[in-house]
């Protein structure tokens, strides 16, 4: 089975950073994508980031670029996601998800179909 464990969430002030990680197990090959989602108190779930394991392309939505970075370490199977310049706002549970799939096939956010638990990260 395919397993993610997050991990890295707390609390911080404001333009403070945080490191994600996102230990994926589980996994044959690396054709496949992990992205970072988050969702805040009333608010829909919305992706951040996402990398295509194989070659470590990335994307990041507009509403984090130049403040979060995704980047994954094939010899860990690990995924993180660096948040510098936080702002209350960032306030949110973090998922990571991953699907199998080609560089074309990560780039949606959409029919990831393995979860974390979620790590929390306060804003204050």
């Amino acid at each position: 089975d395919v397993q993610l464990v997050e991990s890295g969430g707390g609390s911080v002030q404001a333009g403070g950073s945080l490191r994600l990680s996102c230990a994926v197990s589980g996994y044959s090959g690396s054709d496949n994508c992990v992205a970072w989602f988050r969702q805040a108190p009333g608010k829909e779930r919305e992706g951040v980031a996402f990398v295509y394991f194989r070659y470590g392309w990335t994307y990041s939505a507009d509403s984090v670029k130049g403040r979060f970075t995704i980047s994954r370490d094939s010899a860990d199977n690990t995924v993180y996601l660096q948040m510098n310049s936080l702002k209350p706002e960032h306030t949110a549970t973090y998922y990571c998800a991953a699907k199998p799939g080609s560089w074309a096939a990560c780039r949606s956010f959409g029919e990831y179909n393995y979860w974390g638990q979620g790590t929390q990260v306060t804003v204050s």
